[in-house]
């Protein structure tokens, strides 16, 4: 489709960081699970070697989560709870069953999102802290061994919910068909918006150029 007649719904520079916080997130899940489980103890290998999958990966966890930071700030305006949100949810499993006939004023994110959206910044968070106590080279010496083991349980219980969660994101952007393209080129459909984001598409279609009311010539 053209994009004259598609709705801009992620602006590249937001798309961008997106992709490179995947990358990065990739790199780091993979690093943390072969240390998490001996069995998968070749994944370190995703940074070339053990050694540097040891020296790499709490700087790339870093990016991970200053990318987050820029997309907290970019998207935390849509996120934010609204009256609306409780209609999704109690047609939770309309939706879930791709029925879409009932208009549930859904706005650029619907409550499921919402949740997702503070799950994972609430807990890279916890990542970060719990991480930069058990940094070996930079700050662990500073905290006392009853303190390391908590935040590397910590630090181990967050990652494995964060994982858990962004694989719960990659399959609902999969089963619902049309949010890849959109994530990929920024573009969705109107009939996509209109199905998934009832509301935030009449917004949309209310600012577009030739939406405007023209006034009546007096007789």
């Amino acid at each position: 489709m053209k994009k004259d007649r598609m709705i801009l719904r992620t602006p590249l520079p937001d798309r961008l960081c997106h992709w490179a916080m995947v990358t990065c997130f990739f790199l780091v899940a993979m690093s943390g699970l072969s240390w998490l489980f001996p069995s998968l103890n070749w994944l370190n290998g995703v940074f070339g070697t053990p050694q540097m999958a040891r020296l790499l990966h709490p700087f790339f966890g870093i990016v991970v989560f200053v990318a987050l930071v820029y997309l907290f700030i970019r998207f935390v305006k849509y996120n934010l709870p609204e009256k609306e949100d409780r209609l999704w949810l109690e047609n939770v499993k309309s939706v879930v069953a791709g029925d879409h006939s009932k208009p549930l004023r859904v706005g650029k994110y619907n409550a499921g999102q919402k949740l997702m959206f503070w799950g994972i910044m609430g807990l890279i968070c916890a990542l970060l802290l719990t991480g930069l106590v058990i940094w070996r080279a930079y700050f662990a010496h500073l905290f006392p061994i009853p303190v390391l083991r908590v935040a590397l349980l910590l630090h181990a219980v967050a990652g494995v919910g964060l994982m858990l969660l962004i694989i719960g994101h990659i399959y609902l952007a999969f089963w619902v068909k049309g949010s890849i393209r959109g994530m990929v080129t920024g573009y969705v459909s109107h009939a996509w918006a209109k199905a998934h984001h009832d509301r935030w598409h009449a917004q949309i279609s209310a600012k577009a150029p030739g939406k405007k009311k023209t006034a009546r010539p007096a007789r």
